[in-house]
């Protein structure tokens, strides 16, 4: 399966890109069927959440991502002002007017159904949606799974048996499904994994697109560090929560000036690039799946501390990082997942560190087989976390969970570049590793905040 660059970074919106995207898409999709059906005649639509899009929908704003969709808004394009205004002309006329359809009743009170029951067959994050008659009857209804990272499949196309790799790979250069491949290619090639990864990136786009897109989606990455940076005041949502990028980068800089600074306030720095990044995401701000919204911080930090604080950084290596990231992520959702309500926040947070360890450690001068053992090593280190958010809001821990990712990343870069590339674990097998454990973890610690950190909240 080649999944592009552009796929495991995608520019949209937070919190969350299996909440908030994903059923954003999924209502999109939904109206496209029924523009493509001649026989469904609708006159009103409603829509159920199931699983843990059901329990910690209303702190991921799902239920504002399905209203969104339905008036047709897009994450990669959505005018935050405008779409505001049409919320709220639809919460007074409870009415739809989506282009090439007829008026659709819609009430967002009754016709959006938060479900707390058993999970739908296919996934953790199930969506149904029916549109009905004027007389009431179902006359067109569909499954959508959110399956992490903004990818949404209908329940069809998440049962089709996948197609043979090899027939999917026809015309991919460097078709690699595991890391074993990868490595092999490499060698055979004498190629880095950012050069391979660009290589299948030019048979769908010329150069100069894959180019302009990479420069595209780090632009997006840094506007969310810089937004978050000058930005203070309490997060939406029950908690409470304050920002605390800006106070604390306005320290740093002042320490700067005085040149007093400890060793380890480099690390500082990482950790506030994660923080502005996912306080943004937080607040419902754009930002880039990186691979999830909950793990959205990690890659930028990493990138942005490479820049600013590695000796010889070179801005042009910026795309090479991202192809890196991008190819270890692309391993990671076809042998495993990225979805923490599938795997537990190892499968997202976990998947950023070893995306930031590999981009890192080859922008560093790393060889294939080093930039594969520093994505193990933060992989590694990532396995068994849980998903917990506190009150199904992707603040705590999420917020300093991204923070501390990014320095294992840093870390386990540091430590893969110390080496030659042989190592015990392979990349491969700590990421079967981390499917077994999601596949046994509780459903409590797989984002439905039934337990873990989400039910251990203070007293007072």
């Amino acid at each position: 399966m080649f999944l592009s660059v552009f796929d495991v970074f995608k520019i949209g919106i937070g919190p969350s890109s299996s909440h908030t995207m994903g059923p954003m898409t999924a209502a999109v999709r939904f109206l496209d069927m029924l523009r493509a059906s001649a026989d469904a005649a609708p006159a009103a639509i409603r829509v159920r959440l199931h699983g843990s899009l059901a329990f910690t929908g209303k702190g991921h704003a799902t239920d504002r991502a399905v209203l969104l969709g339905l008036l047709d808004y897009r994450p990669d394009s959505l005018d935050v002002d405008e779409a505001e205004e049409r919320i709220a002309e639809l919460w007074r006329t409870r009415r739809l007017h989506p282009a090439g359809l007829p008026v659709l009743d819609f009430d967002p009170e009754t016709d959006l159904v938060f479900d707390f029951g058993p999970p739908l067959p296919g996934h953790a994050n199930g969506l149904v949606f029916q549109a009905l008659d004027g007389a009431g009857k179902v006359t067109l209804s569909e499954i959508f799974y959110s399956i992490g990272g903004g990818f949404v499949v209908t329940a069809a196309e998440r049962e089709a048996p996948p197609a043979a790799f090899e027939t999917e790979c026809v015309g991919w250069p460097y078709p690699f499904h595991n890391a074993a491949a990868m490595l092999r290619m490499a060698r055979e090639s004498g190629a880095s994994i950012a050069e391979m990864k660009r290589a299948n990136e030019i048979v769908v786009r010329s150069p100069a697109e894959v180019d302009e897109k990479l420069g595209a989606v780090w632009a997006a990455m840094n506007g969310c560090i810089e937004r978050g940076l000058s930005l203070d005041g309490q997060l939406p949502g029950s908690l409470k929560v304050k920002r605390r990028a800006k106070a604390i980068h306005q320290q740093l800089l002042r320490e700067r000036g005085a040149n007093s600074s400890l060793p380890h306030v480099a690390s500082d720095w990482l950790a506030i690039y994660a923080m502005a990044v996912n306080e943004e995401n937080a607040a419902g701000g754009r930002v880039v799946t990186a691979p999830t919204n909950g793990a959205a911080g990690v890659v930028p930090a990493v990138i942005r501390y490479y820049l600013d604080h590695c000796a010889g950084a070179e801005p042009a290596k910026v795309a090479d990082f991202l192809l890196t990231a991008a190819a270890i992520g692309g391993l990671i959702k076809h042998n495993a997942s990225i979805s923490g309500a599938e795997a537990g926040c190892q499968g997202e947070v976990g998947s950023a560190a070893a995306m930031a360890a590999a981009g890192l450690c080859a922008v560093l001068g790393g060889t294939p087989e080093q930039v594969e053992n520093a994505a193990e090593i933060a992989l590694e280190h990532h396995l068994g976390m849980t998903c917990d958010p506190v009150g199904g809001l992707v603040q705590v821990p999420c917020i300093e969970r991204n923070a501390i990712g990014a320095t294992k990343a840093v870390a386990a870069a540091s430590l893969a570049l110390r080496g030659d590339g042989q190592h015990f674990m392979p990349l491969d097998n700590c990421i079967q590793a981390m499917r077994q454990t999601g596949e046994e973890m509780s459903t409590k610690f797989k984002e439905t905040s039934l337990g873990g950190l989400a039910v251990n909240l203070p007293e007072c």
